[in-house]
């Protein structure tokens, strides 16, 4: 008889249990403690009791440890500068989201060759975030595939659910079991609706396919996320002009959902060009000091040097610091957009 399944399955690989890795790359006390903090923090911002901006910039994707650190290194100075006023995160981004084919990030392809040694990805990402926490600050990402957070989420203040996933029913349960608070973006068509359902989906309790610490495939019931918000990242129009913003609010308010909004200053807000990113950044900033407290935060990509380049598989003929998937603006650009807002507020 002919098989019927895995037809198309190349091969299986052994994937390390998340049990394993954290017992291999232990939490210690004060990197808990930045992460237990961190999540507070965001959590009163988002209820508004704490009147400070949230502001998440990092890189678009990490793929150089190094270069991730020495950006942490400039981040932790800064975040002590302005921290009476702005609570900084590190955006710390481990997977990325492909429309049709390319490199998906460090933990799928760690060493940018096709070799796909997860093992090893994960092995980095969680090294890197443990090194970051131990500095003292705090860090977010994208959770793209529903079995990362075992191995990562302890590590995380804050993550997103990506505009091609927030109408996922995977990633709106995964979310309502996630220990931090959730940004959830828009849709690429610019619509509000996916991600409105998605943060009353994931607020709720939920009992979907999952695994457990050691790795096994379990039946995953949670409490539900109360902290989930919504994330205007543009679509065919820009959506961080204040007509577009009260557009949200009103609907937030009618769903009875909380009424905090976070621009995303990249993407299609700025026309995915990175120059574009300190405009709209400037334009959010005095919407906010003009009386908008529903706008709590924003995002910036950001990296040691402006633009982007390609993967070309080498990891010693790329540029140090520069992105090698959405352009970024440069950490001298970022430091100037903090501190002149840090004046400003």
């Amino acid at each position: 008889m002919k098989q019927t399944y895995d037809v198309n399955v190349k091969e299986f690989k052994p994937l390390i249990s998340p049990a394993s890795i954290k017992e291999e790359l232990p939490v210690a006390d004060d990197v808990a403690k930045t992460v237990l903090n961190g999540r507070r923090e965001v959590e009163n911002i988002l209820q508004k009791k704490d009147d400070r901006v949230l502001v998440i910039a990092g890189p678009c994707s990490i793929h150089d440890t190094d270069a991730a650190l020495e950006y942490a290194q400039k981040m932790k100075r800064l975040r002590d500068v302005v921290k009476e006023k702005i609570n900084l995160i590190m955006r710390v981004y481990f997977e990325k989201p492909r429309t049709t084919v390319g490199w998906k990030g460090l933990i799928n392809d760690p060493f940018l060759d096709a070799s796909y040694d997860m093992n090893e990805g994960l092995r980095k990402a969680r090294s890197l975030l443990i090194d970051i926490n131990r500095m003292g600050l705090p860090t977010a990402t994208e959770i793209l595939d529903p079995i990362t957070p075992q191995y990562i989420a302890g590590l995380l203040t804050w993550v997103a659910i990506g505009a091609r996933t927030t109408e996922s029913q995977t990633h709106r349960e995964m979310a309502s079991g996630l220990s931090m608070p959730v940004g959830f973006k828009n849709c690429t068509d610019g619509s509000l609706t996916a991600a409105i359902n998605a943060m009353t989906a994931a607020g709720a309790p939920q009992h979907f396919l999952g695994i457990d610490p050691q790795g096994y495939s379990s039946v995953v019931s949670t409490k539900g996320n109360p902290f989930g918000h919504i994330v205007l990242r543009g679509g065919p129009h820009p959506n961080y002009d204040p007509v577009s913003v009260e557009k949200v609010q009103k609907r937030l308010k009618t769903k009875n959902l909380l009424d905090a909004v976070m621009i995303d200053c990249s993407h299609d807000n700025s026309g995915q060009k990175h120059k574009g990113q300190s405009f709209v950044f400037k334009s959010v900033l005095d919407q906010r000091l003009d009386g908008n407290t529903s706008i709590i935060g924003l995002m910036l990509e950001s990296n040691l040097f402006e633009g982007n380049q390609k993967c070309n598989g080498d990891c010693k003929t790329l540029k140090y610091g520069v992105s090698i998937t959405d352009e970024c603006i440069s950490w001298e650009t970022t430091e100037s957009l903090i501190r002149c807002s840090y004046d400003r507020i």
